[in-house]
């Protein structure tokens, strides 16, 4: 395997994490309770094409808006990092949940369904990372496009895999995605602290 397809790879996978398409599963279906089943696919793949359109636009700037802000690639590592250990700890040790409110009898749009829960901070600020570290930002585009087929073929057919994995599987693999996401983050967190050692010592 090519190096430039295993950073592909590796970054398609952490934003699939990240988008975590299986822990939005009861999310979505809850919100879409009272919409008809057709109109249910037509939602969601209009929300995760708004999505995608937002994720797409922060990986094309991403080096636009780090500059913007004097921001370096090492601070981007470390409070990634930081975000990401957070997230990947509320996966594994999900809050109480609260009671469940009725659905919404309107369609939802935007919110809450593409903001923020499939182009979540986390997702952002990762995207403007990977195109800030890679040699292309092609590969950052094209692992955003690997991550969103995948999340949108789970979320079309987020009922049906809700009842094959059952309540307790779905827990499972989103607590699973969340131990992987531990290790992605504190992996960030740790280039983060090379760099900046790295620029002191150069300094010194």
């Amino acid at each position: 395997m090519s190096h430039t397809l295993s950073i592909l790879l590796s970054t398609a996978f952490s934003l699939f994490l990240l988008m975590n398409a299986i822990g939005n599963i009861p999310i979505f279906l809850t919100l879409l309770k009272a919409i008809p089943l057709k109109r249910q696919r037509v939602i969601i793949m209009r929300e995760l094409l708004i999505a995608l359109g937002i994720i797409l636009l922060f990986a094309l700037a991403g080096q636009q808006i780090l500059a913007l802000f004097g921001i370096t690639s090492t601070s981007v590592m470390l409070s990634g990092g930081i975000i990401l250990f957070m997230i990947s700890i509320k996966m594994i040790f999900p809050p109480a949940v609260a009671p469940e409110a009725p659905p919404p009898t309107h369609e939802p749009f935007l919110v809450p369904l593409a903001l923020p829960l499939v182009a979540g901070p986390a997702v952002l600020a990762a995207v403007i990372l990977y195109s800030s570290q890679h040699e292309s930002v092609w590969i950052t585009i094209g692992a955003v496009l690997i991550a969103w087929v995948a999340s949108i073929i789970i979320l079309l057919c987020g009922a049906s895999l809700r009842k094959f994995l059952g309540e307790s599987g779905t827990q499972a693999c989103e607590r699973l995605m969340g131990l992987i996401l531990t290790m992605i983050a504190v992996e960030m967190f740790l280039n983060g602290i090379s760099s900046f050692a790295g620029t002191c010592i150069a300094a010194l």
